[in-house]
């Protein structure tokens, strides 16, 4: 198993905590170094939040670990492709390295309805599309099928 395969496994398990809670099950960590520093899972439907996405939920909890904005020393594990809104606070948290499992054709925003990075902003964080897709996807589509099930 790969360093990125290890901690998008982590960011899996928190997306099935979110699934659980009838969320969309998308999970974040946010790794410095070694070490998972901050974690998040969506929570719109709980919190009744637009805002409350696992990647954002991830980084202000590594900015409150860490004691400031700029993460540049961390790293981002998503199992689903960062919408606009969490590729626009990427970009504002100076983090260098994205990794997700899952591409979104409705709202991805790292290649496949847009590439953010690639725009002119000051910071252009590498991205790696596509680590244990199947599975980040398969944990979505079921999530899909049992809520159009249960309508």
């Amino acid at each position: 198993m790969t360093r990125d395969e290890m901690f998008m496994r982590q960011a899996l398990e928190i997306a099935r905590q979110s699934a659980a809670e009838g969320e969309v099950p998308v999970g974040a960590v946010v790794v410095k170094g070694e070490n998972v520093i901050a974690c998040g899972r969506n929570r719109r439907e709980t919190k009744k939040n637009a805002l409350c996405h696992a990647e954002i939920e991830a980084i202000n909890g590594a900015c409150s670990t860490l004691g400031g904005w700029r993460l540049w020393q961390c790293e981002l594990f998503v199992t689903l492709e960062p919408c606009p809104m969490c590729a626009g606070a990427v970009i504002n948290a100076r983090i260098p390295r994205v990794v997700f499992g899952a591409f979104d054709m409705k709202a991805g925003s790292c290649g496949s309805v847009v590439n953010l990075f690639s725009l002119p902003f000051n910071h252009k964080p590498e991205v790696v599309g596509g680590v244990l897709e199947d599975e980040c996807s398969s944990i979505l589509t079921g999530f899909f099928k049992k809520l159009r099930k249960n309508k």
